[in-house]
């Protein structure tokens, strides 16, 4: 009897890795970091002390600047702790492209003005993946495919 053994391979294999490391210059910030092991987010800081009048926003420096891991994209959150006491975060998306510090616009929905100190933590950096696709004109969704919600939208659904 004759056992047949296969040749080795003998071509690099290419093995797919996704790298998962976010990278961050500071730029006199701190470093941001994760509440827990299993927190979802990682935990921004402001670089400066600001005062943020009743109903009003401003924009609130970091003091770093990032780059997420291939294939993702860093989204700005708000901090639940601050939610709750009234402020908010806006416009918090940044590009794997965009070079240069993150900075937080902070929306105090309050009557109080609301104190920002360098150190607190202000809202936290979230990863996640880009899909991307291609954009094709059409004449009419609707002709496409019907669907129960059709063109409703803010509340149509009625839950």
């Amino acid at each position: 009897m004759t056992i047949r053994i296969p040749p080795l391979l003998t071509r690099p294999v290419h093995i797919l890795t996704h790298d998962t490391t976010l990278l961050v210059q500071r730029m006199g910030g701190i470093l941001p970091k994760q509440g827990t092991e299993e927190s979802a987010g990682f935990d921004l800081y402001s670089a400066e002390s600001v005062q943020i009048p009743a109903r009003d926003r401003k924009i609130v420096g970091t003091g770093i600047a990032i780059r997420a891991p291939h294939g993702t994209y860093a989204q700005i959150a708000p901090r639940s702790g601050l939610a709750v006491k009234g402020i908010d975060v806006g416009a918090g998306v940044v590009d794997q492209d965009y070079t240069g510090e993150v900075r937080i616009v902070l929306i105090n929905s309050t009557s109080q003005s609301f104190q920002v100190r360098a150190g607190n933590r202000i809202a936290q950096v979230i990863l996640e993946r880009i899909a991307s696709c291609n954009i094709e004109e059409v004449s009419s969704l609707s002709s496409l495919m019907e669907t129960q919600r059709g063109s409703g939208g803010f509340g149509s659904t009625g839950k």
